[in-house]
């Protein structure tokens, strides 16, 4: 909104001009590009309509994270490799990280050694 301006007045012209907007309850909004995450938490969010075309607008305090290209090995991922393949829990994780978190993989290239 433009300020000074009375809301309701602001409302009636937007109609005429053919906008809509609608407030939306949002909790979080996450927008995630190749390498990070930008994270609204508590954002104010609109949903404006405007010449048949749809955009969002995003308003708030916002942090930015790096997104980790490594993949998420639990405890019982490395245990399960080890209870497979007898190697040891170092060499389970080492090979389940060259193979991006595939199990399946992992295991087969450790019976073949």
């Amino acid at each position: 909104m433009i300020p000074g301006m009375n809301p309701r007045l602001m409302k009636q012209a937007m109609k005429k001009m053919g906008i809509q907007q609608e407030d939306i309850d949002a909790k979080e909004v996450i927008i995630r590009t190749a390498d990070t995450e930008i994270i609204f938490s508590s954002p104010s969010v609109a949903k404006v309509h405007m010449m048949g075309q749809e955009t969002w607008q995003i308003t708030g305090e916002y942090e930015e994270r790096a997104l980790s290209s490594e993949p998420d090995i639990s405890t019982d991922d490395i245990d399960a490799v080890v209870e497979q393949t007898g190697v040891t829990a170092e060499k389970a994780k080492e090979t389940i990280l060259a193979h991006k978190g595939d199990l399946a993989a992992a295991i087969l290239e450790l019976q073949k050694e």
